[in-house]
């Protein structure tokens, strides 16, 4: 049986110290056991930044990068064409 799991708009603000040891548990679990999604506006070259510490940021993106199949979107938001459907 595959679990996953989700971090959903990872990445607006930077990371607590508590949310920072969060997530290195949340990813030292999901690394070769299951899966883990992270879905961000916030480009991935900035993650790094966004954990804070450096040995810490070194850690996890090397074990979310590693194995990881990355998608990136472009085109406009389906929330403006929703709006402008809505409008007419």
């Amino acid at each position: 049986m595959c679990s996953a799991t989700l971090l959903d708009d990872w990445g607006p603000e930077p990371l607590t110290p508590e949310q920072q040891r969060d997530l290195m548990e949340i990813v030292e679990d999901r690394y070769d056991s299951g899966s883990l999604l992270i879905t961000s506006q916030v480009p991935v070259e900035k993650w790094y930044e966004m954990i804070g510490i450096p040995t810490l940021a070194d850690a996890i993106l090397d074990r979310v990068v590693h194995n990881a199949y990355r998608l990136s979107l472009t085109g406009e938001s389906l929330r403006k064409t929703r709006a402008l459907d809505g409008a007419a």
